[in-house]
């Protein structure tokens, strides 16, 4: 099963030494929002998700769970 969009982001700002803050910073809102965000309370706006992929540098499929890292497809179970 593929992780959901909330991890996938958690996991990238770990692995690229990133704080909550710094992100948010970089997005321009709240850390209390992007929070929201890893929590999976809320999601982001088409814009911010092309932002995230950028500071990432992973595509937007990759992001919200429909490529794997190598871009092929995630296989629906």
């Amino acid at each position: 099963m593929k992780p959901p969009f909330k991890d996938r982001l958690k996991e990238l700002r770990i692995q690229n030494g990133l704080t909550q803050r710094e992100i948010a910073k970089l997005l321009n809102l709240s850390q209390v929002s992007y929070l929201h965000w890893e929590q999976g309370k809320t999601q982001p706006n088409l814009e911010s998700l092309i932002i995230l992929c950028r500071i990432f540098d992973v595509s937007a499929g990759y992001l919200i769970g429909i490529e794997n890292y190598d871009g092929t497809k995630v296989k629906i179970e």
